[in-house]
């Protein structure tokens, strides 16, 4: 019998239905897709050494592919991985804890958490169960904050790196207006923050991300800190949380008068650029947009959590409007599901709350795409082009009853998109590859 990894190099051909955004959507072409948005009914998907090889219809691809393995998985539908843009690995345990605002959230549920995380054994055990569900949930790419204490970095990564899994993460930067505990200085932080760094950055699919916590709970001193290793790094990322709440922001006000606005914080140490993610961005007025634009920052949507903590409504078209990049992210534990497909359908609600109408494809591109562009890995993964890593899943119209009713009287492939994003969550994920391989074990499958 052929082993997996005896497999894992060995051609193989997919065969499903396909979807990718090649692009953002654009205008209606005569077959009713957007531009930069293809669809193969019937389609083949090939992939050798955990990239992509080619993709294409199979009634041409079959003909001239010769022997090689088929998978067959007609009936289904393959999708890009998705793009998980900010959550937080240590919240695991207070998902769906009641809701208060934000920063009651954080003091009441958050930061005693987190303190489990001194305990390398928790780290390990909870970034174990972490990343399964996101797996589960089809989730193949996420930017993580983990806890102040480094070895909660490690942790993660160790475990990632055994699931091969893209992964970028940082040790929350936090030095003070948090339990002692959850503290480090500007210099601890730093030092940390560098030896990470060393160890892990650009490692099999690893990054790190220079990740204050927000800018209550870090020092004018830890935060220029965090700007000298944006500058020294610049191949590293960056991870915050920025206009979420109007207290949040009332309190940043009283701690940094000097500034024009919340993001000016960040970009007087030099913290807005290029692999910069600012969690939330919903209470910006145009000038922080149009800087976020400048600089190449981008906002990420975090709608679950919005929601559920009252913080308020992104506004898509704003955001259009001044040029500012925006992809999403579950927020878990603040966000309440660890499923795109749920965090998705959040963002369709809002937008209709704000006159925005989000298409099926639109949302399929804020899920993949959109967050492979804010990462700068575009070419690597959330579209199937040549040379790409190999990151996808099956969708399973049979997941449940109300899915397979609703999508077997679709009449578009655009309306089976949408009723999968309403209706959809972690049933309707079949498979889950990572580099071409199946990561859903029968401990991770639902």
């Amino acid at each position: 019998m052929t082993s997996r990894s005896e497999s894992a190099g060995k051609p193989r051909a997919f065969r499903s239905s396909i979807l990718h955004c090649l692009k953002a959507p654009g205008a209606r072409g005569a077959d009713g897709l957007p531009d930069g948005v293809e669809y193969f009914e019937d389609g083949v998907l090939v992939v050798e050494n955990g990239h992509v090889v080619e993709v294409g219809p199979a009634h041409a691809l079959l003909a001239r592919l010769g022997d090689i393995e088929v998978v067959d998985q007609r009936g289904k539908l393959i999708l890009p991985g998705f793009v998980d843009g900010h959550i937080h690995s240590p919240q695991v345990d207070v998902i769906a804890s009641y809701g208060t605002q934000l920063l009651d959230w954080l003091e009441r549920y958050t930061f005693p958490s987190e303190q489990s995380f001194a305990r390398l054994e928790h780290a390990r055990e909870t970034s174990r169960f972490f990343l399964d569900e996101l797996l589960r949930n089809g989730t193949t790419t996420a930017v993580v904050f983990a806890t102040v204490h480094e070895h909660s970095v490690d942790a993660l990564f160790e475990l990632a790196q055994a699931r091969q899994m893209r992964l970028i993460a940082g040790k929350v930067l936090m030095d003070r207006n948090a339990p002692a505990a959850l503290t480090d200085t500007a210099a601890s932080g730093e030092a940390e923050t560098r030896a990470l760094i060393e160890r892990w950055h650009g490692r099999d699919r690893l990054s790190i991300a220079i990740t204050p916590r927000f800018a209550i709970t870090s020092t004018p001193a830890q935060l220029e800190s965090a700007g000298r290793l944006a500058r020294e790094f610049p191949d590293v990322y960056i991870q915050t949380h920025v206009a979420e709440n109007h207290a949040e922001i009332a309190a940043v006000r009283d701690l940094f008068p000097d500034s024009r606005s919340y993001v000016d914080v960040y970009d007087r140490v030099g913290l807005l650029r290029e692999r910069a993610l600012y969690g939330h961005c919903v209470h910006l007025d145009a000038a922080d947009r149009r800087r976020m634009a400048q600089t190449g920052a981008v906002a990420v949507h975090c709608p679950t959590s919005n929601l559920f903590l009252g913080s308020g409504l992104f506004d898509f078209d704003a955001a259009a409007a001044d040029g500012m990049a925006v992809c999403v992210g579950s927020d878990v534990g603040g966000g309440t599901s660890y499923s795109m497909l749920r965090t998705l359908s959040e963002s369709y609600k809002i937008g209709q709350l704000k006159g925005t109408s989000l298409s099926a494809f639109d949302l399929l591109h804020l899920g993949t795409l959109a967050g492979a562009k804010a990462l700068g890995v575009a070419d690597r993964i959330g579209r199937f082009v040549p040379g790409a890593e190999a990151d996808f899943i099956v969708i399973d119209w049979a997941a449940t009853p109300v899915l397979l009713r609703r999508s077997g009287i679709a009449q578009t492939i655009e309306e089976k998109l949408f009723a999968l994003v309403m209706l959809g969550d972690d049933r309707a994920i079949s498979a889950c590859h990572v580099l071409g391989e199946n990561r859903l074990s029968p401990t991770t499958a639902r």
